[in-house]
């Protein structure tokens, strides 16, 4: 499984959807995430990916993390991992 599909099932698990049920362009608003879904996604994310994300659940606004659709999340994970990797 790659680093997307494995990104949109852990989205679609929140969201309580099936995964071809989730696009690259959704919203995490669009599919019914909220804030606390959100963080829960996140946490997600860390653990399945072994990453830190950076991401301030209080001011989501000014995260250097971008949670602004279902690809921009996927561009995220992906750049930590490589980031980690070196």
């Amino acid at each position: 499984m790659n680093v997307q599909d494995k990104v949109i099932r852990i989205i679609a698990e929140q969201a309580m959807i099936e995964p071809s049920d989730v696009a690259l362009t959704d919203t995490m608003q669009d599919l019914g995430i909220d804030s606390m879904g959100l963080v829960e996604c996140i946490f997600a994310l860390e653990e399945a990916f072994d990453i830190e994300v950076p991401f301030n659940a209080n001011e989501p606004e000014k995260s250097d993390f971008d949670i602004s659709s279902v690809a921009t999340v996927v561009a995220g994970v992906e750049g930590l991992i490589a980031r980690q990797k070196g």
